[in-house]
């Protein structure tokens, strides 16, 4: 008996294994058909001409060399979607980090508030910035309103190119709310004892939250740090909504030159050379932060 039990744990084992793989045959096909073949596709036609219509014509690498050469807007789209990227994200992680934590606190009607500021992560974003547009209004907007009562002059938030990046971020910073839960987890799930540990040794609030909450938390921090990168380099809501890529270009983030080329110029070609550019892009800013997240992120019985 003894030993026939290895082979069949190993039977086991093995049959277990197939069931695992059959289960996710279904993935691996949405991931190939959904994800790899457009990007394939993608790839292929960057290297035509073509409007759609017509047939494609192989004209080489002549899009990306009239995209690094020749095009007035890449440079300054790369500038606009960057800036916006750092503003959004930090704002984000900083925002919803404190506020999750005041959630995660002993209040009345903690559910609600947790509610309130989860909900405008769920409501149409066009339908939000376009009331963040009346709230930025120049001439009888809430903002401008609140200035002027304390003696500051109008600021044109959606019409001066020196503001244009940080007012757009800002809504972007209101609407992390699926951040928010997400932090809201991880500090529910940060050990009690090693608060408690750090109270007996006479650690202080901010103490405790530098030395025990953030390294617990460095996981959940670096996902939510990841995924907000991502959704912010692909900004293109607040160009078709508010701001069409001005003014002067600062608000010319790379996803809508994308759709201006490829809907309302036809050059879909061209856009499609964009397209894949500004994949290695974030796919480089990924890179970035899983290259340098190994300092800073620690796991669980691990040692990073």
């Amino acid at each position: 008996m003894n030993r026939l039990q290895p082979r069949r744990l190993s039977q086991k084992a093995r049959k277990e294994q197939r069931t695992a793989y059959m289960c996710l045959i279904p993935a691996f096909i949405g991931l190939i058909v959904l994800t790899y073949v457009p990007l394939l596709a993608v790839f292929v036609i960057s290297f035509f001409q073509w409007k759609g219509i017509s047939s494609p014509h192989f004209n080489g690498i002549a899009n990306y060399v009239r995209l690094f050469t020749s095009d007035p807007y890449f440079k300054d789209s790369i500038a606009a979607t960057v800036y916006f990227s750092v503003l959004a994200v930090a704002g984000s992680m900083i925002y919803s980090l404190v506020v999750a934590i005041l959630l995660n606190r002993k209040i009345p009607a903690r559910g609600f508030w947790r509610a309130v500021f989860y909900l405008p992560y769920v409501l149409p974003a066009a339908a939000v910035y376009i009331g963040w547009s009346w709230l930025y209004e120049t001439n009888f907007g809430l903002f401008n309103f609140i200035l002027k009562s304390i003696g500051i002059q109008n600021v044109m938030f959606l019409t001066d190119s020196d503001y244009v990046v940080p007012s757009l971020a800002l809504i972007a910073v209101w609407l992390s709310g699926n951040l928010i839960v997400i932090f809201l987890a991880g500090l529910q799930n940060v050990p009690r004892v090693y608060h408690e540990a750090a109270e007996i040794d006479g650690a202080n609030a901010w103490q405790r939250f530098r030395h025990v909450t953030l390294p617990s938390m460095s996981p959940i921090i670096f996902y939510n740090l990841l995924m907000a990168l991502i959704t912010n380099m692909q900004v293109v809501t607040p160009a078709l909504s508010l701001t069409s890529g001005g003014p002067d270009n600062a608000s010319m983030f790379i996803t809508y030159l994308m759709y201006r080329y490829a809907f309302k110029s036809n050059q879909i070609g061209y856009a499609c050379a964009i397209s894949f550019v500004f994949f290695v892009l974030i796919a480089l800013f990924t890179a970035f932060v899983f290259a340098t997240s190994k300092g800073w992120v620690f796991y669980e019985g691990g040692e990073d």
